[in-house]
């Protein structure tokens, strides 16, 4: 069976804290590739700072383009409506039948996912790689942990554990509406997209 890791997000933008946990879950759990899946209208999400789709698809593959087991979906930016997780696991699983999923999420939506549309299907249809985070205590994930499994029987979660990468799409908008560098905090491609486009310069200071 093929292992493909699944990143989902805005990527509102694509930052380096995103591609250090995407290689950290490739290597700690063996996977064969892993999709960057830009999502297009997701439910919890409504913000009118999301650039427009085309604009975080190419910044994406700006990011991912020199690793050759990154690999950009628009699965979801191609369809309408609001995008669940469990829609799009549905429609993979059975478009690949012969591939196991790995959907990688932060602890903030893992202590959330039993409130997600249809979390027993997305439990069934892939193993959830779990990013920890300093601020949330083994204890509570562990807990969450076994509540998950006892509630959705078959659940496969896994907990990664890797350093923290405190760097946030939020963070990046911010510094770029006040006129301060986002080197560093992304790829220079993806830096120079964001200026060549003018993206989230006139997002108003909070």
């Amino acid at each position: 069976m093929k292992k493909i890791g699944i990143m989902g997000g805005t990527f509102n933008p694509i930052h380096y804290g995103h591609l250090f946990l995407a290689e950290n879950a490739f290597e700690q759990m063996n996977l064969d590739e892993i999709l960057f899946m830009p999502s297009n209208n997701p439910p919890h999400k409504i913000n009118k700072d999301i650039v427009a789709n085309e604009h975080r698809k190419a910044m994406v593959q700006l990011a991912i383009c020199d690793n050759p087991h990154f690999k950009l979906s628009t699965l979801e930016l191609e369809r309408e409506g609001i995008t669940y997780t469990a829609d799009t696991l549905s429609i993979l699983t059975k478009e690949q039948p012969d591939t196991e999923f790995y959907f990688l999420v932060g602890a903030d939506s893992f202590l959330n996912l039993q409130n997600w549309k249809d979390p027993k299907i997305i439990l069934s249809l892939c193993t959830l790689l779990v990013f920890e985070r300093d601020k949330v205590g083994n204890d509570i994930m562990n807990k969450h942990l076994e509540y998950l499994k006892s509630t959705f029987p078959g659940a496969k979660i896994s907990l990664l554990h890797m350093p923290t990468i405190q760097i946030s799409s939020a963070m990046i908008r911010d510094r770029i509406a006040n006129r301060k560098s986002i080197r560093y905090y992304v790829p220079d491609e993806v830096m120079t997209y964001i200026e060549k486009h003018q993206l989230y310069s006139a997002i108003a200071k909070e």
